[in-house]
């Protein structure tokens, strides 16, 4: 069943979103090499609490911490444990935020020190991706409308691969609510999008194949075939004529520029 929000609600939706890319601006501004990815962690868990809310995440169907950590070829859903950042490595940073009884999600991945050229270009794509699975997210438009828009440019046009297992979804009182957004469909397929609908968009684009597999902890998704995998999401409403993206990464990119650890260049 999908539960459409009151603007009142959505106004509770966009604070906690607003504090998931406050957090992710945070880790932006501390993030290198030397740090473990549990280390990342208690950063994001220690700001969420401090802003006075709650890890969405931390003990969700038995996940165990805050963020999901998702270096170089893990897709999603990494666990954070001992592993040692360093330079070259792409991190992603999922992120969500309980407060006053509703969910806000997003997600960014960064790029530690010097990576390959065609890495940087796979990061800019796939934020693009999202950008454009945004624009459909229109009252009239339908959830194949925004799955068509990923799919159409990051393998049509871009030669990547859309991760098929893994998909967006709604949100509100529940961190995962109907209906289920893929990053891939047909035009005019699935539900029609009505004002009041929030939705997290999320595309999950490899640099190869789009096969994944899980890793023995259950968790952790990863490329078949170990090449880099990269992840942007915005919790986004549902509006008339124009879609309101609850979440933001502006502060999360000036504060990858402004950290001499982060290689911002893809942004250009």
């Amino acid at each position: 069943m999908i539960h459409y929000k009151t603007k009142e609600e959505i106004e509770l939706i966009r604070k906690s979103a607003q504090l998931v890319s406050a957090t992710l601006a945070e880790v932006a501004s501390r993030l290198k090499p030397g740090m473990s990815t549990l280390d990342v962690d208690a950063i994001a868990e220690q700001f969420i609490r401090d802003h006075g809310a709650v890890p969405s995440f931390k003990n969700y169907k038995g996940f165990p911490n805050t963020c999901c950590i998702s270096v170089n070829e893990a897709v999603v859903h990494g666990i954070p444990n001992g592993y040692t950042i360093k330079d070259g490595d792409i991190v992603s940073v999922d992120v969500g935020v309980f407060s006053e009884g509703f969910h806000g999600d997003s997600a960014y991945t960064f790029a530690i020190g010097e990576i390959p050229g065609h890495v940087q270009k796979l990061m800019a794509a796939t934020k693009t991706a999202l950008n454009k699975g945004i624009e459909k997210a229109i009252v009239g438009n339908r959830v194949g409308d925004i799955a068509y828009a990923i799919q159409e440019y990051v393998e049509k046009e871009r030669g990547y691969g859309v991760v098929r297992e893994l998909v967006g979804h709604g949100l509100g009182r529940n961190l995962h609510e109907d209906p289920q957004v893929p990053n891939y469909g047909r035009r005019g397929s699935g539900a029609v999008l009505k004002e009041g609908l929030v939705i997290a968009i999320e595309p999950m684009v490899n640099l190869g194949t789009r096969d994944v597999e899980y890793l023995e902890d259950g968790w952790t998704v990863v490329t078949r075939d170990r090449k880099s995998s990269v992840h942007y999401e915005h919790t986004v409403a549902v509006m008339k004529g124009k879609p309101d993206v609850l979440s933001t990464f502006e502060g999360i990119e000036v504060a990858e520029k402004n950290n001499p650890a982060i290689n911002s260049a893809y942004l250009n």
